[in-house]
């Protein structure tokens, strides 16, 4: 029976862009300013993301103990919030669109492992929430998932395939339970 070996592990093809020292400033912007409570100014933070290459639209919101893995990966539409303890795992490309609310804890995966290789090889995938999708408290979507437009993942939620426009979705693995009917 074979096992898991990390010592053999390597990211290639993975490729974080950006050089060395972007990498290790936005790791100190990150952790002193997004992951923490002491600075809640959002327009200073969409100011720094902006500025470490992310694309931000208008108005957009952005809480406090949210951690960013690497903005050049980020393009967020205008008049989205970003709640208290969101995790964006931007490895790769994360593309948020306009009028979207990322809840308390919700989590966007790029990267995860290829468990059945002793090597343990990563796994990216992008990430894209279409307008006006609501991803609910403590929900998370994996790598390689789009969420189509005005889609719900209900608070706790797994999304593990593609979620369809105008759907609700609830569960581990997140499963259509009816339409969202907006009035």
């Amino acid at each position: 029976m074979q096992q898991t070996d990390l010592s053999t592990y390597n990211n290639y093809p993975f490729n974080p862009g950006g050089n060395a020292f972007k990498r290790l400033l936005w790791l100190y912007v990150n952790a002193f300013v997004f992951k923490t409570s002491l600075l809640p100014i959002s327009g200073f933070k969409v100011f720094l993301l902006r500025l470490f290459g992310a694309t931000i639209g208008k108005n957009v919101t952005i809480k406090p103990c949210v951690n960013i893995k690497y903005p050049w990966f980020l393009t967020i539409g205008d008049e989205t919030w970003i709640g208290e303890n969101v995790w964006i795992d931007s490895l790769v490309m994360i593309t948020i669109g306009s009028n979207v609310c990322l809840s308390q804890g919700a989590v966007l995966l790029t990267g995860s492992h290829n468990y059945k290789k002793t090597t343990f090889d990563l796994i990216t995938g992008s990430v894209i929430l279409e307008d006006g999708v609501w991803i609910g408290a403590l929900a998370v979507v994996n790598q390689g998932i789009t969420v189509g437009s005005h889609a719900v993942l209900t608070t706790g939620s797994v999304a593990t395939k593609n979620l369809e426009p105008y759907s609700v979705y609830q569960g581990n693995p997140a499963v259509k339970i009816r339409p969202r009917i907006v009035g």
